[in-house]
């Protein structure tokens, strides 16, 4: 009896299996909507939920826009008691507003099969990186997230995740204004804490750093980054219309990767001759008298081109990926250079965070702007 409802269990997960493997290939996305931030069910259709929508634009802007950190923001709803996407609490967590940022679901893609079931008889479910096929689907309900917005994101966190603990969100100009001496980041210090004198200054981390010796780079005050940077942006923007088409050129060249996609898949093609040979080589041994010597110089032989053609293939996607993160902050850059006035006359958080890359501090005071677009300028 016992055997018979084994092979039972088996049967319906297979079908179910099927079942759910042919939903996804015919692109039919399912939502889980009681626990899913920003979507409803109406009908037979996916709308938006325009009162948890804002609370994803808002997790979205504090993030991009407000240099926020993913335990920063958790922080925030958590103070402002918003209810997690489960509704049962309010206690956010940084995991939580990562799932949000990196969910394809909110630019309205859908990535099929995440996880899958690995064991009928335990229903236990675990992320899928490839033992099963994925399916993806563009445009498959209405964004939240402006596309572009969504994909400057992901650059952002990986941008984030390779900084490490360097990265700060405690202001603005934290992980953007770089010290010209050693490379460190400018951070913000408060000056005669306990007197009537005291103020903020924004100082090189590594100042007086005992193993990078004395960095002779200014102090500066939150008012000399701002007047520079409005300065540096009106100068580098006077001719917004050469700026913007020189942009879209570089769009362009950076947007045409075939090439590049030519030669991964040549190089993919490679590995997998090599594969079959190496295939070959070890039923042939298991089937010939040949010398494990032999045997041993041959298979080296193989391995050895397999590495090195894989990691050709590996710096090339690398350089296809470079390319498309390039283009994207063009194009990013671009769509903000269009909703902005000709001129700054006052400080603006949002083009300083979103237009700038970086901006290095010189000993003569001057600041040296880096613009998402490449240009860059020296006030």
């Amino acid at each position: 009896m016992a055997s018979i409802a084994q092979e039972e269990s088996r049967s319906i997960s297979q079908n179910v299996t099927w079942g759910k493997r042919v939903s996804f290939q015919a692109g039919k996305v399912s939502f889980a909507y009681k626990s899913f931030l920003g979507y409803k069910k109406e009908g037979d259709k996916i709308v938006i939920d325009e009162e948890q929508a804002v609370i994803v634009r808002l997790i979205y802007r504090m993030f991009l826009v407000e240099g926020k950190t993913c335990s920063g923001i958790a922080n925030h709803l958590k103070s402002q008691q918003i209810e997690t996407p489960s509704g049962m609490s309010t206690n956010w967590s940084k995991n939580t507003v990562n799932s949000i940022l990196t969910n394809e679901k909110y630019k309205g893609d859908a990535l099929l099969q995440k996880t899958f079931t690995d064991n009928y008889l335990e229903h236990s479910s675990i992320k899928n990186t490839g033992q099963v096929p994925q399916y993806y689907v563009e445009n498959n309900h209405p964004a939240i997230i402006e596309r572009e917005m969504w994909e400057q994101v992901q650059i952002e966190l990986a941008r984030r995740d390779q900084m490490g603990a360097q990265y700060s969100s405690t202001d603005i100009f934290a992980s953007k204004l770089i010290c010209e001496d050693c490379g460190g980041f400018y951070g913000k210090k408060k000056w005669h804490s306990n007197s009537k004198y005291s103020r903020f200054i924004h100082q090189c981390n590594r100042k007086f750093h005992k193993d990078k010796g004395k960095c002779l780079t200014p102090n500066l005050t939150e008012e000399d980054i701002k007047l520079k940077f409005i300065n540096a942006y009106n100068v580098s923007m006077k001719d917004r219309n050469r700026v913007m088409q020189d942009t879209a050129e570089i769009i362009d060249l950076l947007s045409d990767t075939t090439q590049l996609e030519q030669d991964i898949e040549h190089l993919n093609d490679d590995l997998i001759v090599v594969a079959e040979l190496v295939n070959r080589l070890i039923k042939e041994n298991s089937k010939t008298n040949t010398s494990l010597d032999d045997y041993n110089k041959r298979y080296e032989e193989l391995r050895n081109r397999y590495d090195k053609t894989k990691k050709k293939q590996e710096d090339l996607i690398m350089a296809r990926n470079e390319k498309r993160a390039q283009a994207l902050n063009m194009k990013t850059f671009l769509s903000n250079l269009r909703n902005i006035d000709d001129k700054l006359s006052d400080w603006n958080e949002h083009v300083w965070m979103l237009m700038v890359e970086s901006a290095v501090v010189h000993r003569d005071t001057s600041i040296t702007f880096m613009f998402q677009n490449g240009i860059e300028s020296t006030i």
